[in-house]
């Protein structure tokens, strides 16, 4: 079992709050990926969870265990750092068999965990190799290596792949979620890139400032997202905020005048007493559709477009001066600086009050 549970922890450095208050449950064999902008105390609470920060206050407990105070090596947790950090002068053999060897591990058990972590890993034929002779994913393969080998109770990785270019992160995106399957382990990820957490994670963790906005599968994020910062993030391209004012309410739905020029009924329940205040609607760019002009809800005037071949990505601005980007078929042609019309799919929109919080919907949406 590798259960992990954390309490009202907080982190400061020189009297500034860094984490702000977490609680938090990371249940055995669960691959959670925390998130969020640089600065938003992602890769501190997961230095605190491996016990190489001291925690200002709050817990820290696995398997009903406290280790809130314990060193990094009494709480069997392996880390994997976005930099290598292997020996050079060692052979992968070596560096995956170290802090076995450090523990005084007998030689034919560390030879049979090298071995099955090389298997795992697709590494057995580099093993007699050192770092230089390597690329960059096969170090970092011998980095997750070192980890496996040490069959720790919950695996950390901070932002493994950032320094792999593009295509190397795809394969060992792809590689990381083979080897949760097979090794049904509890891992904890940092990201920056919230792509890396879609594709990754069983619970992504977003955080904002030292605390949590909203935790949750990546399709609940995606479709139900608590809070404007979490719209804003989750999603490439990223969802269009409209601003406007509620200018019906009732217990069957509310109308939301746009600042973009025109009315969209919204099957948000809502007081008659809301009227007149401002709101703000969220439309992922799939949920967009793209007319003549004068024959949509309202006209928008063609920015540019990327073209990635099965999709077109066209951005667009408001007569208000808003941004918005659709995601159309890869075939579509525009023209920059021409008049488009736009169609909102109401029942897919989201609203954010004042101050940024969603409106939930009479009924849930379709994921």
């Amino acid at each position: 079992m590798a259960d992990l549970k954390i309490r009202d922890l907080k982190k400061g450095f020189e009297g500034h709050a860094v984490i702000k208050g977490i609680d938090l449950d990371v249940n055995d064999r669960e691959f959670v990926v925390f998130v969020g902008p640089s600065g938003c105390g992602k890769s501190t609470l997961l230095r605190l969870i491996a016990g190489l920060e001291e925690v200002t206050s709050g817990t820290i407990s696995l398997d009903e265990r406290d280790i809130t105070d314990e060193s990094p090596a009494r709480r069997d947790l392996a880390m994997v750092f976005q930099t290598y950090a292997l020996y050079p002068h060692m052979t992968v053999r070596k560096n995956m068999s170290f802090a076995l060897d450090l523990a005084k591990v007998g030689k034919q058990e560390v030879e049979s965990k090298v071995n099955e972590a090389a298997r795992i890993l697709e590494l057995g034929p580099l093993l007699e190799r050192k770092p230089k002779q390597l690329s960059g994913g096969q170090r970092q393969r011998v980095a997750i290596g070192r980890a496996i080998v040490r069959n720790p109770k919950i695996f950390l990785f901070d932002e493994p792949l950032s320094n792999l270019d593009a295509a190397l992160r795809v394969q060992m995106r792809l590689e990381l979620a083979r080897l949760h399957k097979e090794l049904k382990a509890t891992m904890i990820y940092v990201t920056h890139d919230q792509v890396e957490a879609m594709t990754l994670a069983d619970k992504v963790v977003v955080l904002s400032a030292g605390r949590i906005e909203q935790v949750g599968s990546p399709l609940e994020l995606y479709h139900h997202p608590a809070n404007l910062f979490v719209a804003g993030f989750i999603g490439t391209p990223k969802m269009g905020f409209l601003k406007g004012t509620i200018s019906r309410a009732d217990a069957s739905g509310c109308e939301v005048e746009l600042e973009a020029g025109c009315r969209i009924i919204l099957p948000r329940a809502a007081e008659a007493s809301a009227v007149g205040t401002p709101v703000t609607l969220g439309i992922r760019p799939e949920h967009i559709g793209v007319t003549d002009a004068g024959a949509g809800s309202f006209d928008v005037t063609a920015d540019v477009s990327e073209r990635l071949g099965s999709d077109t990505f066209c951005h667009v601005r408001t007569t208000s001066g808003e941004p918005l980007t659709i995601r159309i078929p890869g075939d579509f042609r525009d023209v920059y600086g021409e008049c488009l019309g736009l169609t909102l799919d109401a029942d897919r929109c989201h609203l954010f009050d004042a101050e940024g919080q969603a409106i939930r919907p009479l009924m849930r949406q379709a994921a």
